[in-house]
């Protein structure tokens, strides 16, 4: 993945893009929604949530205006992707869990 920024131009920023894009997330996460009971218990976990989200609605959903999704549009991706696509992407970023001995293995270590 390569990080794209840029220098917006003023003319075309507007609070209505960042309420239309409020309303977005609130309706595709259920723990954006006025009071609801679907609130993330762990940080790691809301930020977990909004980053599939996010990864979801660029890569995975066809704008209907635009005919592609806003991924391949922008020029990141040359196909439309799949949750499989999405999940295994998400896998290869995550550390690897240490083996953890059982415990009855440490306590023969341990009295031996």
């Amino acid at each position: 993945m390569k990080v794209v920024s840029g220098n917006p131009d003023p003319k075309h920023v507007s609070t209505s893009f960042v309420e239309r894009h409020n309303l977005t997330m609130r309706m595709g996460m259920r723990r954006f929604t006025r009071l609801t009971n679907a609130f993330s218990k762990k940080i790691q976990n809301h930020a977990a949530m909004v980053a599939i989200h996010a990864v979801h609605y660029n890569f995975a959903r066809i704008h209907k205006s635009l005919r592609i999704t806003r991924a391949m549009a922008a020029g990141l991706s040359d196909h439309v992707w799949s949750l499989e696509e999405i999940v295994q992407m998400a896998d290869s970023y995550m550390p690897k869990p240490a083996k953890r001995e059982s415990r009855l293995q440490g306590a023969r270590d341990r009295h031996s």
